[in-house]
This record gives structure tokens, sequence and C-alpha cells, in this order.
């Protein structure tokens, strides 16, 4: 009985009833859903779906509260499955009937979420335009054996930082429509570059945002300039010049080139982190290593000799089991540092016949770690600034953002630490370079 006259508070308050000021009704309406009142969420979600304002944010939140799901995305993971059959879901339950299936990934979503409602409504989106993806355009998938939904909503809202910080970059996110995060998504998918403009809401005079394409390379640059310099978690990166090769000295045009790069391979690492995507053949080149040596240890896990006999190169099951121990490394750049030191280590193994493996453990973080440290002092990068550039993993930003060939690529530097960790000598003359 106590909680009636509350409620009646709010149903009769005539301030609550005409108001047509959306963030002030979500905002009673959020209030009493955290005390478990009856909410009036259904009737936010159709106003604020009708108005010309567009509040898609308010829109996910609502449906988010309510716990709706849409009936559809069972026949969208069945669609990924069927036609990317190594898509990992974290759910292979034997058991039958569809609505059990679809109360058990409703709860997969919601409980991997946890308090954030809006954004168990965006995995659902994301999920069902996927799916669309993979039906019409395959090919974007290649290479890619698991889709971390998750981890793709991070990296989108690390793209909507260069116009905001903190918490307004994920609001930003979950305002965009779903014509433009479909866009958004699609852009990521496809490596095609695209930037973040700013538009007024001739409704609201509020700004919204829109996902273009590539325009021309200073646009593309100067929106991935914003990204490199805020870095992981919004950290500023300070500027440093990084040494460049002889040919490109005294040629002004050459090196405004390259400082209008800056910030493209570091958000390039984070999206293909993001997407677990890897050079083609990259599984069956990581077999031939580890069938020469007695291991591979990847952060805290260990790639055993003996997979090699019990899998064969271009078996499946051997792919997932190095997708795996790759899947625990949460950093995005990180885990592409981790799959350029691997194909370092696969064509240097290949190229080399005298190298002998037997009985030996590589160790891919040291080689990586060794790598960052060449870099930082052939680069002259003063410890002051190492302190205040250092992103994921105790790695330098710049090395982030170095681009993989050419003499000081990182693929090089890769190369040379992996000589320093084989005892092999002449390693400073080393070039790498990827066609």
């Amino acid at each position: 009985m106590g909680l009636w006259p509350f409620m009646d508070k709010f149903n009769n308050d005539s301030s609550y009833n005409n108001s047509e000021n959306l963030n002030e009704q979500a905002d009673i309406i959020h209030y009493l859903y955290i005390k478990q009142y009856v909410l009036k969420t259904r009737g936010i979600v159709m106003a604020s779906s009708s108005s010309g304002a567009c509040a898609w944010w308010l829109v996910r939140h609502a449906a988010g509260m309510l716990k709706k799901r849409d009936l559809s995305v069972l026949n969208f993971i069945y669609r990924i499955l069927i036609v990317h059959a190594a898509t990992d879901l974290l759910w292979a339950s034997p058991r039958t009937g569809r609505k059990s299936l679809q109360d058990e990934l409703a709860a997969i979503i919601y409980e991997s979420c946890g308090d954030d409602l809006s954004t168990a409504s965006l995995t659902q989106e994301i999920l069902i335009y996927l799916a669309m993806f993979i039906r019409t355009e395959p090919k974007l998938f290649k290479e890619m054996l698991r889709m971390r939904v998750g981890l793709i909503i991070q990296v989108m809202a690390s793209e909507m930082s260069c116009i905001s910080t903190g918490e307004d970059a994920s609001d930003h996110l979950l305002n965009l429509s779903p014509y433009e995060l479909k866009m958004m998504l699609h852009h990521i998918l496809s490596g095609k570059e695209f930037v973040i403009t700013t538009v007024m809401n001739e409704y609201d005079d509020e700004y919204k945002f829109s996902v273009v394409s590539k325009q021309s390379r200073q646009e593309t640059s100067a929106f991935a300039s914003k990204l490199s310099r805020k870095g992981p978690l919004n950290q500023k990166m300070p500027s440093v010049t990084v040494q460049s090769p002889p040919s490109a000295a005294g040629k002004p045009e050459i090196e405004d080139e390259m400082e209008d790069r800056q910030g493209q391979w570091l958000r390039r690492r984070r999206l293909d982190g993001a997407l677990n995507r890897v050079p083609v053949g990259f599984y069956t080149q990581v077999w031939k290593v580890l069938e020469k040596c007695h291991g591979l240890s990847i952060g805290s896990h260990f790639l055993p000799h003996s997979l090699t006999r019990e899998m064969t190169s271009g078996e499946f099951k051997f792919a997932l089991q190095v997708e795996r121990v790759l899947n625990m490394i949460p950093q995005p750049e990180y885990r592409q540092l981790m799959v350029e030191a691997l194909m370092v280590t696969t064509l240097l193994v290949e190229g080399d016949c005298r190298i002998n493996l037997s009985g030996q453990v590589l160790n891919v973080d040291k080689i990586v770690q060794q790598a960052n440290s060449i870099f930082i002092k052939e680069q002259n990068i003063s410890s002051e600034v190492v302190n205040h550039s250092t992103g994921s993993a105790g790695i330098c930003l710049h090395l982030y953002d170095t681009a993989p060939s050419g003499r000081y690529g990182t693929m090089s530097y890769l190369a040379r630490a992996l000589a320093v960790f084989m005892n092999i000598g002449d390693h400073q003359n080393l070039e790498c370079n990827i066609s």
C-alpha cells in the first residue's frame, strides 16, 4: 500500500503527463525502474520514436528496461552460424525448443551487459547487422573465426571519442540512428576509411552525428589524429618526431604526408584487433613454427608442440586453439602486435633454415616488449615522453602508430627483437618489407 500513493504522484502529476521533454520523462521512468515500480516505458518508446527528435538513446534504453528482444535475432544467429560456421557464441546448449533458445540467448545478452540496459539493445542490433552483412558480403568476414560483439562496441565508442570524451562517447554512440550505426559497422568491417561529422538537427537545434566515407586524405588524417592524441581510454599521446628513412629526409612534401598519417595505424590496429582479423594463411604458418619448437607462450597461455601431432596444419580445430589464446588479450591493438610478431617469427623460420628452435619456448610477449625497447632507444624518445605515451600492455603509443613495413616499421623492430631473443648476429640491419 505504501507504494501506490508514490506512484499516483507521478501518474497524476500534470507536469509529468503534459511534459514533452523526453529527458525529464526518462529520468523519472529510470528512477521508477530502479525502484521496481510499474513503468510507462512503452509510452516513452512510442513518443521518442514518433517525435522529430529521434532520441535513439532513449528508444534503446527503454527497450532494455522492458527486457525487449527481437525475436528475429535467433534467426540471424542461425544465419551467422550457417554461413560462418566458426562463429563462437559461447552458447551451445543441447536444449531443444525455439522458445527456450530465445530465452537463453536473451539471458546471455542481458547477463553479459549487466546493468547497462542500453548496450543490451545495442548488442541485438549489431547481431542483426552482422547477419545481414554475412549474407550479402561474406568476404568481409574472411580470416575471422570469432566475433566479439562487446569489443566491437568498445571500438565503435572509441571512434566517437574524437568528438567527445568519457561517457559522452558511449552516449553519442547510443544516439546514432540505426542507419548510421549500420554504416559505421560496415565501414569497420570493410576497412574503408570514414569520418564522423556533426550536423545540426533542424527539429531541436541539437547536433547529431553522421558517419560518412572518406572524402580526402586530409579529412581522414585529421580524424585519425584526434583519436591518436587520446590513445587508449582517452589517454593523450604526446607529439614526437619518428625517424624516417633517409630517402624521405629533406623532402617537405613527404614529411608533411607522414605527419598527416599520425594516428591512422593505431586506429587500424584497434579496428583489426577488435574484429579478430589475421593475415591469410596465418594459422597454417603458426602451425609450422610450433612444429619446430617446444611451444609458444602468448600472454599467460601456452601452446604446446604436441598440438601439431594431434592436428594438421589446415585443421579448423588448430586455428580455434590459436585464436582462443589470442582472444585472451583484452587490448585489440596489443593483440595485433602479437599477430605481427607471430608473422615475423614464421617468416624468419621459413626463410632461414639455419635457425634451430628445437626445445625452445618462444615467448611472444617478450619479443614485443623487446621490440618496444629497441624502438624507444632508436627513436631517442625521452623518458618523460615515454611515461606520458605508454599505451596498452606498456607499449609506446608511437610504436602502435607505426606502419608495419619498411626500415622503421614495426615488423622490422619485431624481427630485430626476435634476433636478440634467439641470439642471431647482425640484427641491427634487419629490414622487413611487407608486400
